[in-house]
């Protein structure tokens, strides 16, 4: 059986493991990120609200106030080092009642305490001069600046290549099977071999509580929360300009309305508890409830423009908290747990976080040749029309349109593919350059992005897959 050794292992390729490896990458050590996916994001990193949240919903001296705040602050420098995007559209929580303002200002409260700066609470009429489209019916909104929208796969990928730049290795296909404490560390058991570390990350999501349970008598335990969205056509992109919540409730921030940072319009989630930690499938009653309720807020949307849908699992844990830090009876073992909303947004200064945690654990050394800055995808939307005539002229490829919704140029998909980390499923390239991402979901490109895709990984048109091993488009030719 093939044996691999690490100084720190990674569990899980998510936008917490990989925030956690780009900071780990500061340091002389030698580290992997374990995936059981073929690609980064591939688990709930890829399916929720894409929100960088402002920080006022979470109790105060929690962990989720303190790196909701911190990861919202990080969030804009780390976007230009990383070339991805992230817009402050500024937030909304909606109020409908009289009865409900002492909800309001307590959220508004929290958000003080929990040291979220520019608040204020709006009238009604403040709101629809902000929204037209925001219901008659609400009576106050707690208006957040600092709230944004971000593109989930785009911070992801982001961080996953910078710290494959320098020097972390990704074993992707590579399912844990099973976790043991040595004498030197931990003995990682997995369906390709087994990884020797000396130092654990648990960042595996859903399945952290099972990773946690291996090597600890101080059992946690999580719940897969399912949440159900629905995405609109960019045609409805801009019928609100801000996130608009409501005001929330036990189960979480209800459902909100919001752009995207490609131009669609977002609504959703559910929050429905589910025993299967796989179980992301999405029903008609689920659905017609997020339009339902999307409705209470906000008018007029334009459901026939409803392009997918799609859902996702947060990893609910039973205190309602993060979980971060080491183990206590698992010397080495470090836990990135129970990691739900604000998740993405708390992303980058869990990074750090964790990252330090273990640097000092292992007395690491700065690493003299970090690369901070990667450059993403060139985006050729973004030129003038003469840069584009040099970029075609360049290299043909620009010139060729494969995803026609999106506008997406050959170029861009084998960019896709052949940079760091380059993707090898559909799902893959869809997320890095959005070909098979618009109206049509793939229906008229989805031939020639297969084609390209076996042309550049020298593979044949049957081996290609949408994402995971085993979903093949095509099994043969006649």
């Amino acid at each position: 059986m093939k044996e691999m050794n690490y100084d720190a292992a990674i569990i899980g390729g998510g936008v917490i493991g990989c925030a956690i490896a780009r900071e780990l990458a500061r340091y002389d050590l030698s580290i992997c990120v374990i995936e059981r996916e073929e690609d980064v994001c591939s688990g709930t990193s890829k399916s929720n609200s894409a929100i960088v949240h402002a920080g006022y919903d979470a109790v105060p001296g929690s962990l989720k106030a303190r790196f909701n705040v911190e990861g919202n602050h990080l969030m804009g420098e780390l976007s230009e080092e990383l070339d991805f995007q992230v817009i402050r559209n500024g937030s909304l929580v909606l109020c409908f009642s009289e009865e409900d303002m002492s909800a309001l200002k307590e959220l508004y409260e929290k958000g003080v305490k929990n040291g979220v700066p520019g608040l204020s609470i709006l009238s009604g009429d403040e709101v629809r001069a902000m929204e037209p489209n925001v219901a008659e019916t609400v009576v106050a909104a707690l208006y957040a600046p600092t709230g944004g929208i971000v593109c989930p796969f785009g911070l992801t990928i982001a961080l996953a290549e910078n710290a494959c730049d320098n020097g972390v290795e990704f074993l992707f296909n590579t399912e844990v099977i099973e976790i043991q404490k040595t004498e030197k560390g931990y003995d990682i058991k997995t369906g390709e071999g087994i990884i020797h570390a000396t130092y654990v990350i648990n960042a595996a999501g859903v399945y952290a509580d099972v990773f946690h349970n291996m090597v600890s008598e101080e059992k946690i335990h999580i719940t897969a929360r399912k949440g159900d969205y629905c995405l609109l056509d960019k045609e409805a992109g801009t019928h609100v300009s801000h996130t608009i919540f409501q005001l929330p409730g036990k189960m979480g921030k209800g459902v909100l309305v919001t752009p995207t940072v490609h131009g669609n319009l977002l609504i959703g989630p559910t929050a429905i508890n589910v025993e299967d930690k796989e179980g992301v499938g999405t029903t008609a009653k689920e659905l017609s409830d997020i339009m339902e309720k999307s409705a209470w807020g906000v008018k007029n949307i334009p459901l026939r423009q409803i392009i997918t849908s799609f859902s996702g699992l947060r990893a609910h844990e039973d205190g309602d908290d993060f979980i971060l830090g080491e183990v206590s009876d698992a010397a080495g073992f470090f836990d990135a747990a129970g990691i739900e909303s604000p998740g993405l947004t708390s992303a980058p200064a869990i990074g750090v976080y964790i990252a330090g945690l273990v640097a000092e654990k292992a007395k690491a050394s700065n690493k003299e040749n970090f690369k901070v800055t990667r450059k993403g995808i060139l985006d050729p939307h973004k030129l003038s029309f003469e840069e584009r005539a040099v970029l075609i002229k360049k290299n043909p490829q620009y010139g060729t349109i494969i995803c026609r919704c999106e506008g997406v140029s050959e170029g861009e998909i084998v960019d896709a593919i052949t940079r760091t980390l380059g993707a090898v499923s559909l799902d893959g390239i869809k997320r890095r350059v959005r070909a098979g991402m618009g109206r049509c979901q793939a229906g008229f490109c989805a031939p020639k992005t297969m084609e390209i895709l076996a042309r550049e990984t020298d593979r044949k048109l049957e081996d290609i897959c949408k994402n995971r091993p085993g979903s093949n488009i095509v099994t043969g030719h006649k």
